[in-house]
């Protein structure tokens, strides 16, 4: 019987080939450009940071290069801070959002801090709005050893460079309707299993790490974007996507477990950042700004707990 629900790639219950990985691929379409939204703000930022190239994507290297922004004033006594964006690129706002801090507000916090900051790590996902890179490989599952997205690879070859140890880690993500409406019922395909439904929650949520949660860490940055945008609250079961709540707007991930991009520095400090950029009470602007205020709810918080 034909499911109205059924990807258009692909058979159900049967894992994606190369075929349909290509299939898949050839049907993407650039829809917004990576150089005028991302690369060309770099420059911009020169007065503060040092524009460093981490790498460059074989898809397209001249169209696809992978750039970070690092304090210019870097000095071996301050503690480090990774933030990343675009890990998945269609979340527009953790890619603006990293932009718009290193704009308006990284410059108070580099007294206290190293700060690298890699905007958009998945440019071709940026351009064609989508999760996944063009392998069909959703690089925030692929932090680790040998990694087959090269998006992974390069940030966690970036990271490995740097001499000092990181405190604390800020990877800014959206959870969005096309969640459930695209990326969830292509995983499904993808992997030959059946789609179940999830519920999207309205409002902004962090992921801490179950490993090894920092409770007040998590508080401090709720506190801060509630100036901004609302808070999801929990479902029924008092769960935020399948996960516990384990506090207000807080639930908790195995990161290294998982392959996850917050786990790629081993920092004490860690928070995935989940921006709703589809409520009605939601605009660009919220929720980029949103991004910025959770980065400095968790750098105010550090300053005055971390030392």
């Amino acid at each position: 019987m034909h499911q109205a629900s059924h990807y258009p790639i692909g058979t159900p219950g049967t894992p994606w080939g190369d075929s349909e990985k290509k299939q898949w691929r050839e049907s993407r379409v650039i829809q917004r450009s990576y150089r005028q939204q991302v690369l060309d703000k770099l420059p911009l930022l020169s007065d503060q940071f040092e524009s460093l190239q981490y790498g460059a994507l074989s898809y397209d290297p001249a169209r696809y290069p992978l750039w970070a922004l690092k304090s210019k004033n870097w000095q071996a006594d301050k503690p480090c801070v990774l933030i990343t964006g675009g890990v998945h690129g269609y979340e527009t706002s953790g890619v603006q959002g990293a932009l718009l801090f290193a704009e308006q507000a990284a410059k108070h916090y580099s007294q206290t801090f190293n700060l690298l900051i890699a905007p958009c790590v998945s440019p071709w996902g940026y351009e064609v709005i989508n999760r996944w890179n063009p392998l069909a490989i959703d690089p925030n599952r692929s932090f680790y050893a040998n990694s087959p997205a090269e998006e992974a690879a390069a940030l966690m070859a970036l990271v490995a460079s740097e001499p000092g140890d990181f405190l604390a880690h800020i990877d800014l993500h959206e959870t969005t309707d096309t969640d459930e409406s695209e990326f969830r019922p292509a995983l499904s395909a993808r992997d030959g299993k059946a789609y179940a439904p999830g519920e999207i929650p309205d409002g902004f949520y962090v992921v801490d790490d179950s490993a090894k949660p920092q409770a007040a860490f998590q508080k401090a940055i709720i506190e801060s974007v509630a100036n901004v945008t609302h808070i999801a609250p929990a479902d029924k079961d008092g769960n935020i996507i399948g996960s516990k709540v384990v506090q207000p707007g807080v639930i908790e991930y195995a990161l290294k477990e998982l392959g996850l991009c917050a786990s790629v520095t081993g920092a004490p400090y860690t928070c995935t950042t989940e921006v709703y950029p589809d409520s009605p009470k939601a605009t660009d602007d919220i929720c980029n700004r949103a991004q910025v205020a959770a980065v400095c709810g968790a750098l105010d918080y550090l300053q005055q707990h971390a030392g």
